[in-house]
């Protein structure tokens, strides 16, 4: 019987729209490639998730990646506001599976900076039972130490639970530690899901 839901926020909850975010501050698509490479796709970006690091070292990994455009990956990443938009669909949706009688987590690599700087796209957090984000316990999906804290946390038993990220090593991950999961793409295909398990969203 399926309990619990839990959610990864970014491309799930929220939009994770990073591409946006470096255009909207005036990069051509040339120089955006040239920051994700340097940063975002970089191990210091697992890091800044992970929050062992304070931002400033973050900053020089990046910037030793490519010591040409340090100002811009300053003007990049100084402020966060806005890498992370909200979905209209968030807290509705969250509702409507509590009122089907589950209770509802949040499981996500989030930084504390990001967290802060777009915590308007956060609004869903106050009507879920609970979450974790990676920052506040220095563990990032993937990691199965992740998914257990959660479970200790909040006494779950993961075949209890049904997990959505729009990653597929994620969804392993969960697979792995007893989950149910499933990769998200939409609402509509994640009530689906939910409908196969017996939870009618």
């Amino acid at each position: 019987m399926i309990k619990n839901v839990v959610f990864d926020i970014g491309n799930v909850l929220t939009d994770w729209c990073w591409e946006k975010f470096l255009a909207d501050k005036g990069f051509d698509d040339e120089m955006i490639k040239r920051i994700a490479k340097a940063s975002i796709e970089t191990w210091y970006w697992h890091e800044y998730d992970r929050g062992e690091l304070p931002f400033e070292e973050i900053m020089k990994g990046f910037i030793s990646a490519d010591p040409e455009i340090e100002s811009e990956l300053h003007k990049a990443f100084d402020d966060m506001t806005g890498i992370v938009t909200g979905r209209d669909y968030a807290i509705p949706w969250i509702e409507s599976i509590k009122k089907a009688g589950c209770r509802v987590y949040y499981l996500s690599n989030f930084s504390a900076k990001t967290a802060d700087e777009c915590r308007d796209a956060l609004n869903f957090i106050p009507h879920c039972d609970g979450g974790l984000l990676s920052c506040e316990v220095r563990l990032i999906k993937p990691d199965p130490a992740f998914y257990k804290t959660l479970c200790d946390k909040y006494s779950l038993i993961p075949e209890e639970c049904v997990f959505f990220d729009d990653l597929e090593k994620n969804i392993k991950a969960a697979k792995d530690c007893g989950f149910n999961a499933f990769v998200f793409t939409d609402p509509d295909k994640a009530n689906e899901d939910l409908r196969s398990l017996g939870v009618i969203v």
